[in-house]
């Protein structure tokens, strides 16, 4: 029984000792079919065609002055983070993605890199980026002041908006699912298409705040060129 409506995205499972909630990261690692790697079908083809969509679009938002291959970091952030978001819809599966310790481990060191990486290589573009084109004089030392508090929010802001979203829709999902056992037959079954519909919905979610956290992370690295 939960103690409290957040109790469902506590790490609780464990053996011996050892928090096991974590490892829904890696299930799918053990789900993938062998036939996937070893002949062409339609979900190679399905998911290659995504991924060659992804790379062309993180491609043009990298901008004309990226390294070769730099696509393939945001292609594999984009892919982790919808594998976990879609394990986490599945019963009984901790919800990796739900937790800021999961998000900021991901926008955090990205964030990081992006900063030394444009401070050390590109420094008077970072300076110039600090002031936006055609502002005046007297509001330059503000624009400074914001422009920098904008680039340090920018991992929480990542993290907490993958957190969030994912948490809202398995607290609506689990809110519902409380009142079934007390409701009429006829109530029931509206709340089982309900919670159908909610649970294509979260489909979706998954889907979009992974693209929303890569294009984001494809931006910020694109301005450090």
């Amino acid at each position: 029984m939960m103690s409290n409506l957040f109790s469902v995205f506590d790490p609780s499972t464990s053996l011996m000792n050892m928090q096991l909630n974590w490892l829904s990261t890696f299930i799918g690692l053990f789900m993938i079919p062998v036939a996937y790697w070893m002949l062409p079908n339609r979900l190679y083809f399905m998911w290659n065609s995504l991924l060659k969509t992804l790379h062309s679009e993180f491609k043009v938002l990298l901008g004309p002055n990226s390294s070769v291959g730099s696509t393939l970091l945001f292609v594999t952030l984009f892919s982790i983070i919808v594998f976990n978001n879609f394990m986490g819809l599945m019963p009984y599966v901790f919800t990796s993605t739900s937790h800021l310790a999961m998000t900021l481990s991901l926008s955090l060191p990205l964030w990081m890199g992006f900063m030394l990486y444009g401070w050390i290589n590109h420094t008077k573009h970072m300076f110039a980026h600090l002031v936006p084109q055609g502002t005046p004089a007297f509001l330059m030392p503000f624009m400074v002041l914001i422009e920098t508090l904008s680039n340090i929010m920018r991992p929480g802001t990542l993290a907490v908006r993958l957190a969030a979203n994912m948490i809202a829709g398995h607290l609506l999902l689990t809110l519902l699912a409380s009142t079934g056992p007390s409701l009429s037959t006829t109530i029931l079954s509206l709340l089982l298409f309900s919670q159908i519909l909610l649970l294509m919905l979260e489909s979706a979610v998954a889907v979009i705040q992974s693209y929303v956290f890569a294009v984001l992370s494809t931006l910020y690295a694109g301005e450090v060129n």
